[in-house]
């Protein structure tokens, strides 16, 4: 065979080339969550600027035509020649790649967008961008097409202010939709100001008729965040624990609160981004936890009615805190930043935590009292639960060679090709183990309602005869024994019918599923299966609608007189037979299936706590606000 490959076949990217060859690389997707990123990028600089002292207003503008501005009053970006590359500093961090002022120490101490990628990559993935900078009583401008400029930073006249502000509209030739979530871009904005104490930024979306604006500055900053995240929650203590604390490297603001719930919220940022994975400084913050609450314990009463000190799950149950470091060179594991590296952090952080709350606890006895009794109580509850695990064991249900007598198992072992359907009934399951492709799809039957794990201590949980097979069969375990990479199916969907009872169903699992096995909500192992509304038959031709719309357009593309059409509404996925089943819902070539994607984790946990948790009045308040926009309801 010959080799061909020679110097031609090196391909050389100039500028911004790179960034809309791979675009992946630089923002994860071209998928919704890389658009709303590109607004994250460019409001990060000016949260940066706030962080350095010299911005305290941020406006971000949602325009007609999926057109964003986001304008701020920090110092502006500098315009004057930089002495290396001849040509202004303002177009050189928006046409070069790792350009910035976030590189020196001097200009930002810490700082979230370290890699000097974000304006420019914003720049590279625009149909077009353009920079307005009012900066030592002048207005400069500049604008690009594609990540090119199409005109000279020039200047445009004179400012009695300072500040930056970038438009920009999407690509439509490098993203998968241009159209943008307010209540997406809500959310972050809403956790930048919490996490940044005093900071306004403002979110106006101009495409409805009737503009939508939201506000949020915070003068508690995360103090106000635990509150805003316990607001339907019953709470242990009234106010919630805070204090700020650091040294020459770091700056530590911790906020925390008990509820009378089971379940643990942790939210970790380091400046300003959310480290969902956690790091060094959450390992510190929650060794400091477990380690001054059993120093308390032991000065307590409570203290004989355990026989053994307090694990890290005893004190985290029913926590709700917002951990926040900031730092000057922080080291994130992966592109995502989703984990802190540094080393040297988990021992200053659990030293600070330790201090601080040893000095609360002793100001505030009944607090630690409080909380004590909580603990104890779920130390009893944890070997109660470690008691039913071993019992359970012992019976061979959870090990995964003892599998549900009820689950219909497929034969292929290798877990990244096997879907499990959770199926609710009797009836639909043997259809669907009827309609099934045995090599590849799994069903297990579900029958009757099942537990409310919200409103549920975990022991009860893993003892529930509903749920003891969903976790048997996954292989994972549930809580903290949870293990993904024992997953036995890498597509897990929930089929329900297309009712209150079955939208009732399929929030009882997501709700089990984000409580107990969030990995695999946040991995996107989660599905939902879409069955079909309607069987539209016209003589021998058969087709099936998934909702009103697709119905009205098969009857139009019929186009025959209504009473020579039949239309069958199905109440139920047990009335369809097992080709039906198979052919609309379960047939990879022609079934729809929706994933379950965790967007928002903060927005989803309070979600799940208005739906189903303690409080009625929350709950009420959800359906009077949303009932109008309800476009299908079974009755």
């Amino acid at each position: 065979m010959q080799d061909n490959y020679s110097a031609q076949h090196i391909q050389i990217l100039k500028g911004l080339e790179a960034v809309r060859k791979r675009p992946g690389m630089y923002i994860g997707t071209t998928g919704p969550d890389g658009l709303h990123h590109l607004v994250y990028e460019i409001v990060d600089n000016s949260v940066d600027e706030a962080l350095a002292g010299y911005c305290s207003d941020i406006k971000v503008t949602i325009e007609r035509g999926n057109i964003i501005s986001v304008l701020d009053n920090g110092r502006g970006i500098p315009v004057d020649i930089h002495p290396v590359e001849n040509v202004s500093a303002l177009e050189i961090v928006h046409t070069h790649l790792h350009a910035g002022g976030k590189f020196d120490k001097k200009s930002y101490k810490v700082s979230g967008g370290l890699h000097g990628v974000g304006v420019s990559v914003v720049n590279a993935l625009s149909e077009w961008c353009e920079v307005t900078i009012h900066r030592q009583g002048l207005i400069w401008h500049q604008r690009y097409q594609r990540g090119v400029p199409v005109e000279p930073v020039k200047e445009i006249g004179e400012s009695t202010i300072t500040g930056t502000f970038t438009r920009f509209r999407a690509d439509y030739e490098i993203f998968d939709t241009t159209n943008y979530s307010f209540d997406v871009l809500s959310n972050r904005l809403r956790e930048l100001a919490f996490l940044n104490k005093g900071i306004k930024i403002t979110i106006t979306d101009d495409r409805p008729q009737t503009p939508k604006v939201h506000e949020f500055q915070f003068e508690g900053g995360v103090k106000s965040f635990v509150s805003h995240l316990n607001k339907n929650k019953t709470t242990v203590h009234d106010e919630p624990i805070y204090f700020e604390a650091g040294n020459d490297s770091i700056e530590l603001e911790v906020a925390m609160q008990y509820n009378e719930g089971y379940n643990e919220n942790i939210f970790s940022f380091v400046n300003n981004i959310n480290t969902r994975e956690g790091g060094t400084h959450l390992v510190g913050f929650k060794a400091a936890l477990t380690r001054t609450f059993n120093d308390f314990l032991k000065k307590s009463k409570l203290s004989k009615k355990i026989e053994e000190n307090l694990t890290g799950d005893d004190v985290r149950e029913g926590i709700t805190a917002v951990v926040s470091l900031k730092i000057p060179e922080p080291q994130f594991e992966g592109q995502t930043k989703a984990k802190l590296g540094n080393s040297d952090v988990k021992g200053i952080v659990e030293s600070l935590v330790n201090g601080n709350l040893t000095t609360y606890f002793e100001e505030y006895p009944r607090v630690v009292s409080k909380i004590l009794e909580k603990t104890v109580t779920a130390a009893k509850a944890r070997a109660a639960a470690r008691k039913a695990r071993d019992l359970t064991r012992r019976k061979n249900f959870l090990e995964s060679n003892g599998l549900p007598g009820k689950l219909a198992d497929c034969s292929e072992k290798d877990p990244t090709k096997c879907e499990v359907y959770i199926v609710e009934g009797d009836s639909a399951g043997g259809s669907a183990k009827q309609g099934r492709d045995r090599k590849f799809q799994a069903i297990l039957p579900l029958w009757g309602k099942m537990l409310n794990v919200e409103k549920t201590r975990i022991d009860k949980v893993l003892t529930n005869e509903k749920l003891q097979p969903i976790i048997a069969s996954l292989g994972t375990g549930a809580g903290p024994n949870f293990n993904i990479e024992k997953l036995r199916y890498h597509k897990v969907i929930i089929m329900a019918d297309a009712d209150v009872d079955g939208s009732h169903i399929r929030t009882l699992l997501l709700t089990f599923f984000f409580r107990y096995m969030a990995d695999l909500v946040e991995q996107g192992n989660v599905y939902i299966a879409m069955p079909p509304l309607y069987k539209v038959a016209l003589g021998k031709k058969v087709r099936y609608a998934y909702d009103e719309k697709d119905k009205d357009k098969i009857i139009e593309e019929f186009d025959a007189p209504e009473d020579k059409i039949l239309i069958q509404r199905y109440k139920g996925l047990g009335e369809m037979n097992p080709d039906q089943l198979w052919s609309t819902t379960m047939n990879p070539d022609t079934r729809r299936i929706m994933q379950v994607r965790l967007e928002d984790s903060v927005e989803a946990d309070e979600m799940f706590t208005t739906l189903m948790g303690e409080h009625v009045e929350p709950r009420r308040r959800f359906i009077e606000e949303n009932a109008l926009a309800v476009s299908n309801l079974d009755v």
